[in-house]
């Protein structure tokens, strides 16, 4: 059960690092100041919550939890 916990918490975030390094590049290549923002939120928003759901197999518990998903929600709503 761990080995498959830590499997699954390596896919999450090397996924959410993927979106990261997407929308930085999206950042780079696009012309204007408008898609650049667009890509980058997109991506970085998308990517933060893949890392949460892969850390959170590693929380200690439910409080830990609860302050990863309120990381995200506020990322989303800011």
């Amino acid at each position: 059960m761990s080995a498959a916990r830590d499997i699954l918490t390596v896919c999450f975030v090397l996924a959410g690092i993927v979106f990261f390094v997407a929308g930085t590049v999206g950042l780079l290549r696009f012309p204007d100041s408008l898609t650049r923002l667009h890509a980058l939120t997109k991506a970085d928003n998308l990517g933060l919550g893949l890392i949460a759901l892969g850390l959170l197999p590693r929380a200690q518990g439910a409080a830990d939890a609860i302050k990863l998903c309120l990381v995200w929600l506020l990322v989303l709503l800011a």
